[in-house]
């Protein structure tokens, strides 16, 4: 029997997402994906399954979900408000069943911006291009509507009522960055004042890109008229004629011709996405070499999001199935205690 997730209600930011396309640049198309690609890989952790399967982004506020038959799920990203219908509260960062035919609501974000809904088996709308992902600055494919009814993929099965701590991300924080093609056209003086000021995230912000405004004037750059249209990428910090910078995020334009201050490392691309308006924000430019060692200690962080997993602990009041639970393991007659029941005066513990 297929097994599907049926959207009741859908706030005006879900799409499915998943690690997007690489490779198509040359083609127009930006690689899309989720905008906060660390939260795909906890999501996988929890499930047990590649990070690269698909999930539901939710930018702001989530939906009212259904479930065809009994499956797994995982919640990750901006902590969202997430209840069966019976009022049971589901722990996020944790994995979960949600019983056959039970609603599952997921309301606004309490802290950050992007929340994901991960199935076991992944969402399995049709592939395009290699990827599910809804690109919508592309026009590939569409936010997800109420009463859409989305396939969920076969699910190998796994522990369930895991949870992890998180990287914390949602409170803007320290961007580290190398430098781009036309970093050197900054002044060292505006390269020094770039790093050494605040900026605060601007309200004006989507999957394409998130505007920072600096503690101060913007920054100038002699020439910048003379730079030419050329190949950007996520993590581009693109300063406009005003001084402001903006950071490019996973919907981006191909090409641009905005100079750019530097690019900021795709470990920390996750702090920008998922940064609320009024968030501050600093920068420091690593090396080249030092990129490369940062960006391999995360993805080896990445590797043992699994090793990290702990049991969520549940109240027994609210186990549905708590008679198929053992809560009784193992059978002692009591004499292996005697050993640890001696007077404490001989210094051994009662």
């Amino acid at each position: 029997m297929s097994r599907t997730l049926t959207l009741l209600h859908a706030g005006p930011g879900l799409t499915v997402q998943d690690l997007g396309r690489p490779g198509y640049l040359a083609f127009g198309l930006s690689r899309g994906g989720a905008a906060d690609r660390l939260a795909l890989a906890e999501g996988g952790a929890l499930l047990g399954q590649d990070a690269g399967f698909a999930a539901i982004e939710m930018a702001g506020i989530g939906g009212t979900f259904e479930a065809s038959q009994e499956m797994r799920i995982a919640l990750t990203g901006a902590p969202m408000a997430a209840t069966l219908e019976d009022g049971t509260g589901l722990r996020w960062n944790a994995s979960h069943i949600l019983p056959k035919g039970a609603r599952l609501t997921i309301g606004a974000v309490r802290r950050g911006s992007y929340g994901y809904l991960h199935v076991g088996g992944g969402i399995a709308t049709p592939e395009r291009l290699g990827a599910r992902s809804v690109h919508l600055a592309a026009g590939l494919g569409a936010r997800l509507r109420a009463g859409d009814v989305l396939p969920v993929g076969g699910d190998h099965g796994g522990p369930v009522d895991m949870g992890l701590e998180p990287e914390p991300r949602l409170e803007g924080g320290l961007l580290r960055m190398v430098p781009s093609l036309q970093t050197e056209l900054f002044a060292k003086a505006e390269l020094r004042r770039f790093q050494d000021v605040t900026f605060v995230r601007d309200s004006r912000a989507n999957r394409m890109g998130v505007r920072l405004l600096p503690g101060g004037a913007g920054f100038a750059l002699d020439g910048g008229l003379s730079v030419l249209s050329e190949v950007i990428a996520p993590g581009d910090i693109q300063v406009t004629g005003d001084g402001t910078p903006f950071v490019l995020m996973s919907e981006c334009q191909t090409t641009g011709g905005y100079p750019r201050i530097g690019s900021v490392l795709p470990s920390d691309l996750p702090r920008v996405a998922q940064a609320q308006a009024g968030a501050e924000f600093r920068f420091a430019m690593v090396s080249l070499a030092e990129a490369v060692r940062i960006e391999r200690r995360a993805a080896e962080d990445r590797a043992r999001l699994r090793s990290r997993l702990t049991p969520v602990l549940r109240d027994p009041a609210r186990i549905r199935d708590l008679l198929a639970y053992q809560l009784v393991s193992g059978v002692t007659a009591g004499t292996d205690l005697d050993d640890e029941c001696l007077d404490t005066k001989e210094g051994r513990r009662p």
